[in-house]
């Protein structure tokens, strides 16, 4: 294979049998059940959990790979690791291979953290001597010292986790395949992996990185591949990808059309679309946002309002809000016909993920009209002005506030220096995602 080639695929398919295992005959009993059992029984169902996956990955590049659960991202870094074989179509990987594929891939849970240090860089091909030189760097990065004699199967998951990931990442191989590393472990030390996989990716090795971390993909990536259903569906720069993905997977309705009945008060249509854009088009936690709502009013004499609130995807909610009444009708009825509502929710508020819109229409302050889910809208995430910071944002919401950086003691005219761009986003703590700022100076 060429030099200038780290990765290639052709045509790799992996197929699984469902519910078909190897049969037992302990006895004459079972043999004749079971072969009564076949007759009736059908093909056993079966899955692609690829389908014909193609692609390759030059020296140094780092390429993210996303998908849904059951997409097929984890077998492929599996056939590649020659963890299993393809059922058909062939891989070729050029380079020492280190793989971070399950916690603790490789360990051998009766022996010591110590003892599986060196198996791992054994495997990898190290020599003693450069494990040997690695060795404190890398009890150091996992924060197991106290424990580096003990035997793994006492690890917590974290602990467990820790160490992997550390002899994965510094034992240097020329290739490293990483499925969700960020599944595991606190807020701390999944900055600490990401770190360190920028570290690793700026040293010009090759990066396999599976994750549901947007985020991550689209900040240390170059370049991403969108598998579903065991296929490379999108391929191409990440954020191109991310954008393409999101619409995708998570369904919104950004805009319902309801069909005419013979009520005097219906909604007509609900549409959610960025500032300046149309329904559909990408919305980010920094994007101005209209939510637009119709309904018909065919009562003269109805005194019409609405209430909306909106939640997260936790179903919390995060505010409830009606807007004010016109003047004009105060002291009179609503006018008939067409009615539309607009609100705008500025920028910098909103937190990223799913969010749903509850409508209320009120005739008379009696409620007219429920609707639960009047709009269903994704808020993406956005890679500025998180300083190295990768991992999910906490908070219901969002808000970027004004801030002033200064030092007194050095200031000559008393005037307060604004920070980078006089906005920041709120902060969030290593340890306590509640409280501080992940800034550089943290640990």
């Amino acid at each position: 294979m060429s030099s200038d080639v780290a990765i290639v695929a052709e045509d790799l398919r992996k197929l699984y049998r469902l519910g078909e295992g190897r049969p037992r005959h302990n006895t004459l009993r079972d043999l004749i059940a079971s072969s009564f059992a076949r007759r009736e029984r059908t093909e056993p169902a079966s899955i692609w959990a690829l389908d014909g996956v193609s692609f390759t990955v030059k020296p140094g590049e780092v390429v993210g790979i996303l998908g849904r659960n059951g997409a097929g991202k984890s077998t492929l870094l599996k056939v590649l690791s020659r963890i299993t074989e393809p059922t058909s179509g062939w891989a070729d990987i050029h380079g020492r291979v280190g793989s971070l594929l399950e916690v603790g891939t490789g360990f051998h849970s009766e022996l010591t953290g110590r003892e599986n240090l060196y198996l791992s860089g054994a495997i990898l091909g190290m020599r003693r001597a450069e494990i040997n030189r690695k060795f404190d760097e890398i009890v150091e990065f996992a924060e197991v010292a106290r424990f580096i004699d003990t035997p793994v199967k006492h690890y917590s998951s974290g602990m467990y986790l820790r160490l992997a990931f550390a002899v994965a990442a510094h034992l240097e191989p020329e290739i490293l395949l990483v499925d969700e590393v960020l599944a595991v472990g606190d807020a701390a030390f999944q900055k600490k992996c990401l770190g360190k996989m920028g570290d690793v990716a700026r040293e010009g090795r090759t990066i396999l990185f599976v994750s549901h971390n947007l985020v991550a993909i689209e900040s240390l990536c170059g370049r991403a591949l969108w598998i579903d259903g065991g296929r490379i569906v999108r391929e191409g720069p990440p954020g191109a990808v991310v954008s393409e993905y999101v619409q995708a997977s998570f369904s919104p309705a950004n805009e319902r059309i309801w069909e005419e009945t013979d009520a005097p008060i219906q909604l007509r249509r609900t549409g959610v679309r960025p500032d300046g854009g149309s329904p559909g088009d990408p919305i980010t936690v920094r994007t101005p946002i209209v939510l637009e709502f119709e309904y018909w009013n065919g009562d003269p004499a109805a005194y019409l309002s609405v209430s909306m609130a909106v939640y997260n995807g936790q179903d919390f909610l995060l505010f409830d809000v009606c807007p004010p009444l016109e003047p004009d009708w105060r002291e009179h009825p609503s006018p008939t016909g067409l009615l539309r509502t607009v609100c705008h929710i500025p920028g910098d508020l909103l937190n990223d993920g799913l969010h749903r819109v509850s409508l209320i229409v009120l005739r008379d302050h009696v409620p007219v009209i429920r609707e639960p889910e009047a709009l269903v809208f994704t808020v993406q995430d956005t890679t500025d002005e998180r300083d190295g910071w990768y991992g999910h944002w906490p908070g219901a919401i969002r808000p970027a506030f004004r801030w002033e950086v200064n030092a007194p003691g050095r200031a000559s005219d008393g005037t307060a220096s604004p920070g980078r761009g006089e906005r920041s986003r709120p902060a969030v703590s290593d340890k306590d995602p509640g409280r501080g700022a992940p800034s550089r100076d943290r640990p």
